[in-house]
């Protein structure tokens, strides 16, 4: 097994370890009817998924942005060892490239967020 299947196989099963306890909580014993039952446990069901979604979109947004930016910040400080005189524009596109992995991350935290403030209750 290579080092990526292992490092994948750790994040997949930490995704599932922290989903655990969401997927494990019940409602409540004693409550209104079967149909108002339902319907509660649908909105449930779906506030649940749309944590599990979020949590997920972000963590791997996160972990993407990471790995490509401490990529760029090692190609750009062998490129400036090997070039002195390229460091300007090596540190130019070095800056441009993580305001952009940045930026992309930054978008994953506002879907995230209004994967979480969406009123579930409304559409279910």
């Amino acid at each position: 097994m290579t080092d990526r299947m292992k490092a994948l196989t750790l994040l997949v099963f930490l995704l599932v370890l922290a989903a655990v306890p969401l997927l494990a909580q019940e409602g409540p014993a004693g409550g209104p009817g079967p149909r108002m039952a339902a319907a509660a446990d649908n909105k449930a069901s779906l506030y649940r998924l749309s944590l599990i979604l979020a949590s997920g979109i972000i963590t791997l947004a996160v972990i993407a942005g990471a790995f490509c930016q401490a990529k760029a910040i090692s190609a750009a400080c062998e490129g400036i060892s090997r070039n002195p005189g390229g460091a300007p524009h090596i540190r130019f596109l070095l800056l441009l490239g993580l305001i952009l992995i940045e930026t992309l991350v930054i978008y994953a935290l506002l879907v995230t967020f209004i994967i979480l403030m969406v009123k579930w209750g409304n559409y279910a």
